[in-house]
């Protein structure tokens, strides 16, 4: 897909070498309203309408600012965005209140050195080697950078475990679960991407033979009745 262009991130606002100015009079008041009185920072205008943010020295600066003024960001996802990652505003299965929770919650090592925490234990079937099972998961680097979830796809992930059609660590995670059940899977290297990930534009990268944290949602096995209610 092409990247954007630049004047669908920035509209009303045009670069220049002293800074950025802001072209339109209503614009130019609401931003520096929004920049005085929510980040405390002065924006004056210029008898032509216009104001100029001399303290943003890069095009990068004048985005942050712009984005965090009109979108109220997070200082977290400023940060992303300012390393090259999308803001952290993705659907994920362990919000803020299942992370405080999962603190406590003990953590089991297996004996190939994949460690996990059930989220939730679910009450439905275990599912058979061999057998089709939807799933869904997000899928992190250690720092908590997401690099591939179906959340985002809209649609459970559909393939039969143990069967060599994902990475190890997820086959061995799920064939312990019941349906219904969430849990979060700590996988070593050696089971994750030995070859390493490649993944679309603006997400993190996974070396090779380094970890990575799943977050899966065994939702379903077809054909499979389940006990959940």
């Amino acid at each position: 897909m092409a990247a954007s262009s630049p004047s669908l991130l920035l509209p009303l606002v045009s670069a220049s070498r002293d800074g950025l100015s802001v072209k339109n009079r209503n614009t130019s008041r609401y931003i520096a309203t929004r920049v005085k009185y929510g980040l405390r920072i002065i924006a004056s205008e210029t008898r032509e309408n216009s104001c100029q943010f001399n303290s943003l020295s890069t095009r990068r600066d004048a985005m942050l600012l712009v984005l965090g003024v009109s979108g109220g960001l997070s200082m977290s996802s400023l940060a992303a965005y300012a390393a090259g990652l999308p803001p952290e505003d993705k659907p994920r299965l362990c919000e803020a209140e299942c992370e405080k929770e999962l603190e406590n919650v003990p953590l089991v090592t297996t004996e190939s050195g994949l460690q996990y925490k059930d989220i939730k234990v679910g009450r439905g079937p275990t599912p058979p080697v061999g057998f089709q099972v939807a799933a869904n998961y997000v899928a992190m680097v250690p720092s908590g950078q997401i690099f591939d979830s179906s959340l985002e796809k809209g649609l459970p992930y559909l393939f039969r475990v143990g069967s060599g059609q994902v990475i190890k660590g997820l086959d061995e995670g799920l064939l312990s679960m019941r349906a219904g059940g969430k849990r979060r899977l700590y996988i070593p290297g050696p089971l994750a991407f030995p070859k390493g990930l490649t993944s679309a534009p603006g997400r993190p990268r996974v070396a090779p033979n380094s970890p990575v944290v799943f977050d899966v949602s065994l939702e379903y096995i077809p054909g499979l009745e389940s006990d959940e209610e």
